[in-house]
């Protein structure tokens, strides 16, 4: 396996361009200009300030289970080129057009960027569905083994690419959780989504290994997972993360236009004063608030290390209008429309900002832009600033009127900026120099892996050419500048999921969560605990099991069985997390009955009971007899004591 070719001997990603944690930004394919839209092409990107590249994205073909990009001569991916942009010349050795022919010629210029080629994305991940899962739920296992050779086949053709990214949204087993247009396909498949989805990372990262010993080219596997409890409730316990190199989590997009709660796009902690948890009891569970980073991140932290974890960070805006109540319309409401085809396939949704308001629009199923407030970081401070920009009518943006005042406000509380028109009653959640520089300080401080970015072309600089010489602000690198400065001066990531000392020798015990209910139906969750006795001893009544689970729930876990489980160390005890967590883990113990004993190859189960979603159990020990053994499932580079 060449992993030291991706990997240093500590187990760290070995990072390009001078920088300690990773920069991975997405590369969106359909900012082509063929449609009259300002460009954002592969020469477009900060080759010597990012780490990783994300192309944003294959699809999952229903009819053949395999990877698909686009075909004939006007795709963008093998079809398209540019040749009024001198800079995006094409190669023509190269038996492919389009921004693929860009990507092979700047992996060439660098080298140490790996590219991934990420597969799904909102609007293209229902060919997963059918894929991984049959239609009675069960596994489709040959969909499975036809999608994964098809990813390695990409990968080998494709040879730019470093590995495949899956951005599947969303495996979920809650109802109702991923894209409307998936759900004829979804909704019957919905129990079995998470079983299909480890089976199917599981598959994936064994055969990119096995395509990386014949290669000589170590293959990464990556994730962009969800940020939301309500999503990550319908999860289980994300038991495939332990086959990823590492996970980029979609901490954005925590609030917005599909409901009347006006709140940050992408907060990085809660303030206690969240409308949608307020709204929905929510702050009942040990007054945790999780509609915001800290909180995703100490949940996948349960189940990795912090140097396998990246945050997301937008470079775009959500944003509403007709608000009112909140404190500058934060925190406030809007009213509640009833339409499928304005609520992009739901049956209610908030009303979203529009016109001027939202540049970087979706169309509805009628060819009219979806509300939603979304523009680039650019166009929010050409509102700010009081600009009108030139581009509106390449956006076909009619509404050309600058109405009232755009007042940046910040809450350091929640690193949350936004801007406020109290004529119009628009809210728009935005990203800052400041909220930037504090996520990026936020991610040094707590030892992870580094940042995610969606997407690349919402960056700005000031152009003082554009604009009939006025100027305005438009595409460019001033916040990933930001987070590059940050990142050149950091220490290593963390690469230890342990922060207790853990035995040094392992037992041949494993254990497993399930028997999950549907997310919908998971309060309190209760999953079912197997301890299996893989030795060839047989363990005594009374042996110890003890493990950490993370403080995305509270530290009142408890057991249905009868084993007495109980937290012996809360690293979360209240009042609340406002401004964040300040430690990853609570510690639980509990003891098989001293009336049973665990004959070789025996096993026991109980049931769990915790109230919000958990990644993991990790860092398990068992004690037996007195001696306290690690787990061989976790550490099987250790000597077996109990073999």
């Amino acid at each position: 396996m060449p992993y030291c070719k991706v990997y240093d001997a500590n187990g760290r990603e070995v990072l390009s361009n001078g920088l300690n944690r990773r920069i991975v930004g997405y590369f969106a394919s359909w900012r082509t200009g063929v449609d009259g839209s300002p460009t954002y092409l592969v020469n477009n990107l900060p080759w010597d300030k990012i780490t990783h590249l994300n192309y944003a994205f294959a699809t999952v073909d229903p009819a053949t289970s395999k990877i698909a990009i686009g075909s004939g001569a006007a795709n963008p991916d093998t079809g398209l080129s540019w040749p009024n942009v001198p800079a995006a010349a094409m190669d023509p050795s190269l038996p492919y057009k389009g921004h693929f022919n860009l990507l092979s010629q700047y992996k060439k210029k660098y080298p140490g960027v790996k590219l991934m080629i990420s597969v799904g994305g909102w609007a293209g991940s229902g060919g997963f569905y059918t894929a991984t899962t049959n239609a009675d739920g069960s596994v489709n296992t040959a969909g499975i083994n036809t999608l994964a050779d098809s990813m390695v086949a990409f990968v080998r053709q494709y040879n730019f690419f470093d590995g495949v990214d899956v951005d599947y949204e969303h495996p979920t087993t809650n109802n109702e959780a991923g894209n409307p247009n998936d759900f004829a396909v979804s909704k019957p498949r919905l129990a079995g989504l998470m079983t299909s989805y480890n089976v199917l990372l599981k598959v994936l990262r064994q055969k990119l290994d096995e395509a990386a010993v014949q290669d000589n080219k170590y293959y990464l596997l990556t994730i962009a997972g969800s940020a939301s409890g309500w999503v990550l409730r319908g999860e289980e316990n994300m038991s495939g993360l332990k086959y990823l190199d590492y996970a980029s989590l979609m901490s954005y997009d925590l609030h917005g236009a599909w409901n009347q709660y006006v709140g940050p796009n992408a907060a990085l902690f809660d303030d206690g004063n969240d409308g949608e948890l307020r709204a929905g009891n929510a702050y009942q569970f040990q007054n945790i608030g999780y509609l915001n980073t800290d909180w995703a991140y100490r949940y996948y932290r349960g189940a990795m290390q912090a140097g396998r974890i990246n945050i997301g960070v937008p470079f775009y805006t959500r944003g509403w209008k007709d608000v009112t109540g909140g404190t500058n319309g934060l925190w406030g409401t809007t009213p509640l429309i009833s339409s499928t085809v304005t609520c992009a396939g739901t049956k209610t949704c908030g009303t979203g900002a529009t016109g001027i308001d939202n540049v970087w629009f979706d169309l509805d199923s009628q060819g009219k832009p979806t509300p939603g407030g979304g523009n680039p970081i650019w166009h929010a401070l050409n509102l700010q600033n009081g600009i009108v920009p030139s581009y509106l009518d390449a956006y076909k943006v009619t509404d050309k009127a600058l109405v009232g005042s755009y007042v940046p406000y910040y809450s350091s509380t929640m690193v949350a900026p936004w801007l406020w028109n109290a004529t119009k009653k628009v809210f728009i959640s935005t990203e800052t120099t400041q909220s930037i520089a504090a996520k990026a300080q936020y991610i040094v401080n707590n030892n992870i892996g580094g940042v995610m970015i969606w997407e690349m072309a919402g960056d700005y600089a000031w152009d003082a050419t554009r604009n009939g010489g006025k100027g305005e602000y438009f595409m460019g690198t001033t916040l990933t500048d930001v987070l590059y400065q940050a990142f050149r001066t950091a220490g290593v990531y963390g690469n230890k999921r342990a922060e207790i000392a853990m035995p040094g020798t392992a037992a041949n015990v494993s254990i497993t969560l399930g028997s999950w209910k549907l997310g919908d139906s998971n309060f309190p969750i209760n999953p079912v605990m197997t301890v299996k006795n893989n030795t060839a001893t047989t363990l005594p009544g009374g042996t110890v099991v003890e493990f950490d689970y993370p403080v995305s729930a509270p530290s009142d876990m408890s057991d249905q069985s009868g084993f007495g489980l109980t937290v012996i160390n809360a690293g979360y005890t209240g009042p609340n997390n406002i401004g964040g967590f300040t430690k990853n883990y609570n510690r639980a113990r509990f003891a098989i009955p001293a009336w049973q004993s665990l004959a070789p190859g025996g096993s026991v189960a109980l049931t769990l009971n915790y109230r919000l979603p958990i990644s993991g159990p990790a860092n398990y020990t068992v004690t037996v007899g007195g001696t306290k053994y690690a787990l061989t499932q976790e550490y099987p580079e250790l000597p077996v004591a109990l073999p």
